[in-house]
């Protein structure tokens, strides 16, 4: 498998551009294509304007998208082959420098996306513990740069369902509600990781409210870690006091969950729980166990058929 990358990954770098060369790479058009599952549609669109030059960040995170048009198409040998020459070429161009904080940065981007390709690769080729080995190699290699958190979700879904909950930094706590884990012991547990600017953050509140009074007397509890970005509203740029102050102005006090439940305020507890995406669920039984590790949205009757199984 490793001789197949490697002269895969070498005739990648060699190939010739089958058409006009863009100025920008097309990553509008590829995210479309990989979102649809068009893998093949992706590769061409990629082959026929890549630059005949070692491609640079921009490029490679473009590149990236072609690796994940071959998971959305399920076209898992393609993935593999973007992928991994994805990942080699970031390498490369990375040197002996750092990656850097940004994960938005165009070669987080491509090594970020191109890690996560090749740990799904893995787990569709049935061998999750290759999956684990390779994640938290790059979990290692990677620590505090912009794509540990996007490398430490991948992980978690592999690894962290049937496992003691890792533990959370309850040092800061927006609206003065303390907390602990000895707290929770005996507790079932949601652990709503959240963003102040995220909509789809907005709209799992009122399931969760609705939850947490319906099973609060048998034991249920909801905490809401939350952590600071920089900026509010429209994208302006504050300092840290100011962005604290807003969030528990805004949308802490006096609201209708998280007023009533804690709020840990922690940039650590998003890089240690992987939440890379917002909103991100953990549900933890009575004993301290990890059931649930869920990146994104989940319904009502979702989260309550959980929650009902281990009440």
């Amino acid at each position: 498998m490793l001789r197949s990358l490697i002269l895969t990954m070498t005739f990648l770098s060699l190939a010739a551009p089958l058409g006009l060369v863009a100025a920008e790479p097309p990553v509008q058009q590829l995210k479309d294509f990989a979102f649809a599952g068009q893998s093949a549609q992706a590769k061409q669109l990629f082959e026929e304007t890549r630059p005949p030059e070692v491609l640079d960040a921009e490029w490679l995170a473009a590149m990236s998208w072609v690796g994940r048009a071959g998971v959305f198409g399920k076209d898992w040998e393609l993935a593999w082959d973007y992928a991994g020459a994805t990942l080699k070429a970031a390498e490369e161009l990375l040197g002996s420098e750092s990656l850097g904080a940004d994960p938005d940065a165009p070669l987080a981007i491509a090594v970020g996306a191109a890690v996560e390709t090749l740990g799904k690769f893995y787990v569709a080729k049935n061998d999750p513990g290759q999956a684990i080995t390779f994640l938290r190699e790059k979990a290692g290699k990677y620590a505090g740069t912009g794509v540990e958190t996007r490398i430490n979700k991948n992980l978690l879904l592999l690894d962290l369902e049937g496992q003691p909950m890792p533990p959370v930094d309850y040092e800061d706590l927006l609206g003065g509600r303390g907390i602990s884990a000895d707290a929770l012991s005996g507790n079932v547990t949601v652990f709503f990781f959240w963003a102040h600017w995220c909509s789809d953050c907005r709209a799992q509140k009122p399931v969760l409210a609705n939850l947490e009074r319906r099973y609060e007397s048998r034991g249920f509890r909801v905490v809401a870690p939350t952590r600071l970005y920089g900026y509010i509203e429209r994208g302006r740029d504050v300092s840290p006091d100011e962005e604290r102050a807003h969030i528990e102005s805004q949308h802490v006090k006096g609201k209708p969950l998280l007023g009533k439940v804690p709020v840990p305020l922690s940039a650590d507890n998003f890089v240690n729980f992987g939440v890379s995406t917002t909103p991100t669920l953990v549900l933890v039984d009575r004993e301290g166990t990890v059931r649930l590790y869920h990146p994104g949205e989940m319904t009502e009757s979702e989260l309550a058929e959980r929650i009902e199984a281990l009440l």
